[in-house]
C-alpha cells in the first residue's frame, strides 16, 4: 500500500513507538489520526506536524481517547470518518500502539492473589481496547475502493511483545494481553482476507519507551546483559521503520515478526 493520500490512525500516539510512527508516516505524506489520553500532547504533537511542512497542512488531527472505553473510541471514530470525508484520504491502515504494564506476581510475598482490578487494567488497555477500536473501525476500511491489481483496502499493525513467547516473573497480565494479540493475527488475516484487509503483528523486545523509561538501573543493566546484538534497547524509531515495510509489503499479512535483536528473555533477571 502507497502511503501517500492515505489515512493511518495511531493509538498511543503521543509517545514511544506510536508517536515514531506518527512522525514518519506523516513524514511519508500520510494523513495521521493521533489517538491518546493526553490532550496537551495530543494537540501540541499535531501542531507540531502541520507546522514542520507547508504541504502537511491538514493532514494530521489530534483526537482525545480512553481505548478502555468502548464509548470513547465510538466518539473517535465518528470524529475521524468525518474528517477522512472532508480530506478525501481513505483509511490506510490501524496501528494500536496504547499499551500499558503493571508488573505482579500471581502469589505476593504475602502469599496473596494478584488483583482482579491490575489483571482488568491492564487487559482492558493492551487487548480489548486494541480489538474494540479495531472492529469500530474496520467496517469504514472495509467500504474502501480497492486498489488495483491486489484489490487491497487496508493493513492492521498490532503491537505484542517478546512477553508474548517469553514472559518473565511478574508479567501475568501483560503477558496473557501480548499473547492474544499474537494469537489473533492469524484469525483477523483470515477474516479480513475477502475485504482485501491484511494483518501483521510485531513483538519487541526491550525498547525505549515511556514503559521502560521507569526502570531502575539494575533492572535495566540486567536486561541489557541478555540482550544478543545490539547491546541496547530498541529505538522507537526502529520499530516505525518495520511499520513501514508492512504497510508497503503486501506479502507481509498473517504472521507476528520477532524485533528483539536475537534477544530471548529468561526467567528472571
Amino acid at each position: 500500500m502507497h502511503i501517500p493520500g492515505r489515512t493511518f490512525v495511531v493509538s498511543g500516539g503521543c509517545s514511544g513507538l506510536g508517536q515514531a510512527c506518527v512522525r514518519l508516516l506523516h513524514n511519508l505524506g500520510g494523513s495521521i489520526a493521533i489517538l491518546d489520553l493526553d490532550a496537551s500532547k495530543g494537540e501540541q504533537l499535531a501542531q507540531e506536524l502541520e507546522q514542520s511542512q507547508r504541504e502537511s497542512q491538514g493532514r494530521v488531527k489530534f483526537f482525545e481517547v480512553d481505548v478502555s472505553e468502548t464509548e470513547s473510541i465510538q466518539h473517535a471514530v465518528r470524529g475521524i470518518t468525518e474528517w477522512v470525508k472532508s480530506t478525501g484520504h481513505e483509511l490506510g491502515g490501524v496501528i494500536p500502539a496504547a499499551g500499558v504494564g503493571l508488573p505482579g506476581k500471581v502469589l505476593d510475598r504475602s502469599d496473596e492473589p494478584i488483583s482482579l482490578d491490575s489483571i482488568d487494567y491492564v487487559l482492558n488497555i493492551n487487548l480489548r481496547g486494541t480489538l474494540d477500536l479495531i472492529r469500530q473501525l474496520i467496517p469504514h476500511i472495509a467500504k474502501n475502493k480497492p486498489l488495483s491489481p491486489d484489490l487491497e483496502r487496508g493493513v492492521l499493525v498490532l503491537v505484542s511483545s517478546t512477553a508474548a513467547f517469553e514472559g518473565q516473573i511478574g508479567q501475568l497480565a501483560y503477558s496473557a494481553s501480548k499473547g492474544a494479540l499474537a494469537s489473533v493475527t492469524l484469525v483477523l488475516a483470515r477474516d479480513l482476507a475477502s475485504h482485501g484487509i491484511r494483518c501483521v503483528t510485531i513483538a519487541p523486545s526491550l525498547f525505549e519507551t515511556n514503559m521502560t523509561a521507569m526502570m531502575g538501573d539494575k533492572v535495566r543493566k540486567g536486561l541489557e546483559s541478555v540482550l544478543e546484538f545490539p547491546k541496547r534497547g530498541g529505538n522507537p524509531e526502529e520499530f516505525a521503520s518495520l511499520v513501514r515495510e508492512i504497510i508497503e509489503n503486501k506479502m507481509l499479512n498473517g504472521t507476528v515478526i520477532r524485533l528483539d535483536g536475537g534477544t530471548r528473555m529468561p526467567s528472571r533477571l
